[in-house]
């Protein structure tokens, strides 16, 4: 894992543009390389083996919780931030999350509402003024 690349600040509906580069080491969306992803939304399924569905109102995406994660104590209904890998998988299975943390912020009503704007803020901030140049 290449943690000089951020952990992207993203929306479940933007995942679909994403493409695996040429050295299979990291994804691009828009010519912007990350491997992992920043998301929020709410756990709306499980199943067994640790793997959640997160929706963000945009999309869903599976989550895939390591040992560290699953014993906690995850809800259906929680608003959740989650950072991971993103994982293209073969076989016509759809893409995932490797979570490497998740915390529940159901605790602050107001996070679900910044979220999106926080995303747009990052987009302008970060990577739109290199596409203008």
């Amino acid at each position: 894992m290449d943690y000089s690349l951020a952990a992207l600040k993203l929306l479940c509906g933007q995942l679909k543009n994403a493409r695996q580069t040429s050295s299979q080491s990291a994804m691009t969306i828009d010519g912007i390389l990350f491997q992992r992803a920043w998301l929020q939304g709410i756990l709306v399924s499980s199943s067994e083996g640790g793997h959640f569905f997160l929706d963000d109102g945009t999309g869903v995406i599976e989550l895939f919780l390591s040992n560290e994660f699953r014993h906690r104590d995850w809800k259906i209904g929680m608003y959740v931030m989650v950072v991971g890998a993103y994982v293209v998988r073969t076989g016509g299975d759809s893409p995932m999350i490797k979570v490497h943390k998740m915390v529940d912020l159901s605790a602050f009503p107001d996070r679900e509402a910044m979220w999106h704007l926080e995303v747009i803020e990052a987009y302008k901030l970060f990577y739109q003024s290199s596409f203008e140049e």
